[in-house]
């Protein structure tokens, strides 16, 4: 198995145990700190050290500083806090990608370049904690909009998108991914207009 599909696979685990124990003292506690952890270094709030690092494989632990793997986890982790908070269902859904996603967003044609100028702060952020940042604020508009994303696919592609290598097809499958969903939805209204 990959890295990337390791912390795909571990990052499902940690949001299903966020999902199923959501009315829990515990997870409502973790929850909030990883709400407090967005852009922070990994490692930073001991309190969500057991959401990040219980159970993970060793070969995605960093030696003396994190791993872009832990850092991937981390960061997915703490922006389905933010998503997640206040919400009686899960927005952890399947399948949907942050172009997706956010494709999802426009209702009108100025909403097209907004989302896409956010988008573009997202691609070119220069470090982590901005990539982080860069994704908050778009995650706060799915939020608003109740617009689910798949947090263990984002995790996978936020560790991709750390390698040079492999950050432009990360960036070129969210362009797709945006404009097929926008195509989509285009096509949907017109149908149901027509």
């Amino acid at each position: 198995m990959s890295k990337s599909d390791e912390i795909y696979k571990y990052t499902v685990s940690k949001l299903k145990y966020l999902q199923d124990k959501a009315d829990t003292g515990t997870v409502r506690g973790i929850m909030a700190n990883l709400r407090r952890g967005v852009g922070k270094p990994v490692g930073e709030l001991p309190e969500v050290w057991g959401i990040v690092f219980d159970k993970i494989s060793p070969e995605l632990l960093g030696k003396n500083q994190a791993s872009n793997a832990e850092w991937a986890i981390y960061t997915a982790l703490t922006l389905y806090a933010v998503h997640q908070q206040g919400s009686d269902t899960s927005i952890n859904q399947e399948g949907i990608s942050l172009g997706h996603a956010s494709a999802r967003l426009i209702k009108t044609e100025d909403d097209t370049d907004r989302i896409l100028k956010r988008l573009n702060l997202v691609v070119t952020a220069v470090s982590p904690e901005d990539l982080a940042y860069r994704l908050k604020e778009i995650i706060q508009l799915l939020k608003q909009e109740n617009i689910p994303l798949d947090y263990a696919k984002l995790a996978k592609e936020l560790y991709l998108f750390c390698h040079e290598k492999y950050a432009q097809n990360v960036k070129l499958q969210w362009g797709r991914d945006f404009w097929s969903e926008r195509n989509r939805l285009e096509k949907k209204e017109s149908e149901n207009n027509g």
